[in-house]
């Protein structure tokens, strides 16, 4: 098997036509075995040179909610009474570590983006 580390945008490129020509090796077989292999250096490649940003807590909220066709009474049991979950999710309120806890364990949302608050909105102040 004669692969190399991936350290330039040819080599990344080069690294993606194999894996495409690869893409229907079978598994446990010398193609397969290159196709893993690949696939991992160039993940990695991608995690380094094109880092992506997390969601935050309520965007990651909302997108799990749409995947899986929950509604703001699935949300309940882990986040409290309706209103509290509309507060979260118009981000008038902070996850609880309960809150986050549940989410991640019930609804598999990552709990890297469930610590990700992002800023919280309030209207204007009185003077």
């Amino acid at each position: 098997m004669d692969i190399k580390p991936i350290r330039t945008k040819t080599d990344y490129r080069a690294a993606l036509a194999d894996i495409e020509s690869l893409m229907n090796a079978a598994p446990r077989t010398p193609q397969g075995d290159r196709l893993d292999v690949l696939a991992t250096l160039v993940e990695a490649y991608e995690h380094t040179h094109f880092p992506m940003d997390l969601p935050d807590a309520v965007d990651a909220i909302k997108f799990r909610m749409e995947q899986q066709n929950l509604t703001v009474k699935d949300l309940e049991p882990v986040i409290g009474r309706r209103n509290r979950v509309y507060e979260i999710l118009s981000r008038k309120r902070p996850l609880t570590l309960r809150m986050i806890e549940g989410l991640h364990t019930k609804f598999g949302i990552p709990a890297e983006s469930l610590l990700k608050q992002g800023a919280r909105k309030t209207g204007p102040r009185a003077a």
